[in-house]
């Protein structure tokens, strides 16, 4: 059937993925690096929760119904840098070994040490092009 798609786990469904993406944002809202600047720019969680899962579930295969821009989102927030894709990852990797079984956090950690990375070449060229234009 169209649309079908194979996980990139047999471990790796919808339940698991909003799981994690509901621990990770609680830990998200609570720091004291990060936890500002979400706060400053989500005014509902639910939507963006939802849009996170939806994100995620299409990252590891378990559905593409994703219709986002994450690249656009990243650069409207002022002052976003490095230390703060690191943060990221540190709560990040935790909720993903909190969560999930061994094996499959690692798949989760690997894909998202590569979108923040991908994320911050992106950010970096985008204020090298402002700086020059």
């Amino acid at each position: 059937m169209a649309g079908d798609r194979t996980p990139l786990h047999p471990a790796i469904d919808r339940d698991l993925v909003e799981a994690l993406v509901h621990d990770f944002y609680g830990r998200v809202r609570t720091d004291p690096e990060i936890g500002p600047i979400f706060e400053g720019i989500i005014a509902d969680w639910t939507p963006h929760l939802e849009t996170m899962v939806s994100f995620w579930c299409s990252v590891m295969r378990v559905s593409s119904g994703f219709q986002g821009q994450p690249m656009q989102k990243h650069l409207a927030i002022p002052g976003l840098g490095p230390r703060h894709f690191e943060r990221w990852l540190v709560l990040f990797r935790a909720s993903a070994r909190d969560v999930t079984p061994p094996e499959v956090a690692a798949i989760f950690i690997e894909l998202a040490e590569r979108i923040a990375k991908s994320l911050q070449l992106g950010l970096d060229f985008a204020h090298r092009q402002r700086e020059t234009a």
